[in-house]
């Protein structure tokens, strides 16, 4: 694999799991990087590890429903480091629950975050990764974008609306040097649940998390490190990562 000496990382919902074990693989990779999430205290705290380790790192509160910050994000990381190598969208929520209970804020927020967010984010690094004639796009989807069960009709349609739109990213900038990966993770052991406000679909949850030894959030960095530190020439458009005891 290549190195990731000297490479900016910008990486969303970076104030816990996925993101946060990510920051810290990537930075341990020899990579810049430039954390994002609403929760500025965390974001300080992740960034002081890092550079206690000897590597750089910023952190920037952006809340990525707002097109502005979003935007914003990816301006900073240039003017700071002066390049954006790779983004990874990882900023998400997963409120589940049966379509019929019409709770239809946590339908809207669920693809203000995961769709919107990741659009907005992804529109502002295009350009620059562009003016680089380089750089690399990580979509954070899910298991639950190739299939779908009860209560997760619409968190799996943000999902598969993510798949479908990395894939269409990957045709549109295969002239410019810029690779697209998306990563879809199984059931991993993060803060997700804790958005779920539907009793019945997180005692669900509690459940399966019992049933098997999830997935944790340095499993899915080692996955996306794998992909980014891949030869210019190498592609990895797409990690499918379930636990071992996970049957669908």
């Amino acid at each position: 694999m290549a190195g990731l000496d000297g490479k900016v990382a910008v990486i969303t919902g970076a104030s816990s799991g996925i993101g946060e074990a990510t920051a810290e693989a990537l930075a341990a990779e020899g990579a810049v990087i430039v954390v994002a999430a609403r929760r500025k205290d965390r974001l300080n705290d992740l960034v002081g590890r890092i550079e206690d380790n000897g590597r750089k790192a910023l952190a920037v509160e952006c809340d990525v429903t707002d097109e502005e910050q979003a935007h914003d994000l990816i301006s900073r990381a240039k003017e700071e480091f002066g390049r954006v190598d790779i983004l990874v969208n990882n900023a998400g929520v997963m409120q589940i629950s049966k379509i019929e209970k019409g709770f239809s804020e946590e339908w809207r927020q669920m693809f203000d975050v995961n769709v919107f967010g990741l659009l907005y984010t992804t529109d502002a690094a295009i350009e620059v990764m562009k003016e680089q004639s380089s750089g690399h796009l990580v979509n954070i989807s899910s298991v639950a974008g190739r299939r779908t069960q009860a209560t997760r009709g619409i968190y799996s349609g943000t999902k598969f609306a993510i798949n479908a739109i990395s894939e269409a990213l990957r045709q549109e900038l295969l002239e410019n040097n810029i690779r697209v990966t998306m990563i879809e993770p199984g059931v991993v052991e993060t803060e997700l649940p804790d958005h779920i406000n539907d009793e019945e679909a997180r005692a669900e949850i509690d459940n399966r998390l019992e049933e098997l030894n999830p997935l944790q959030p340095e499993d899915i960095a080692a996955a996306i490190t794998y992909a980014v530190a891949q030869p210019e020439r190498v592609s990895v458009n797409e990690i499918l990562i379930r636990p071992t005891q996970q049957s669908s």
